[in-house]
């Protein structure tokens, strides 16, 4: 397997673009943006994150196999935070209902 040689201009480069981002996530928190906050430090967060998978982790240069497992991991934590979010959100659905709480397992 031939490993792909990354110059340390490239690093330097990546590095410096996360520690700018760092600093607009800063900067997004110190203003009132509303429901745009959680928005923008997300949209930070996710650039941010891509970027260390491609670069620091050598996603970029890897073979289509590497590509499809990470792929089918996002697919899966998708699925599990779904899940979680389906349950977390109809919990109220109960108190609507009249019941306080669930029924008691026999």
């Amino acid at each position: 397997m031939s490993e792909h040689v990354v110059s340390t201009r490239t690093y330097y480069a990546i590095f410096t673009t996360l520690m700018v981002l760092t600093a607009v996530t800063v900067g997004v928190a110190t203003f009132d943006l509303g429901r745009l906050n959680v928005i923008a430090a997300l949209a930070i967060a996710v650039i941010k994150a891509t970027l260390v998978l491609l670069y620091f982790m050598h996603l970029r240069y890897s073979p289509r196999l590497t590509w499809l497992i990470v792929c089918v991991a996002f697919v899966w934590l998708g699925i599990l935070i779904g899940l979680t979010m389906s349950d977390e959100l109809t919990r109220a659905w109960l108190q609507v209902l009249g019941a306080e709480r669930p029924p008691a397992q026999l």
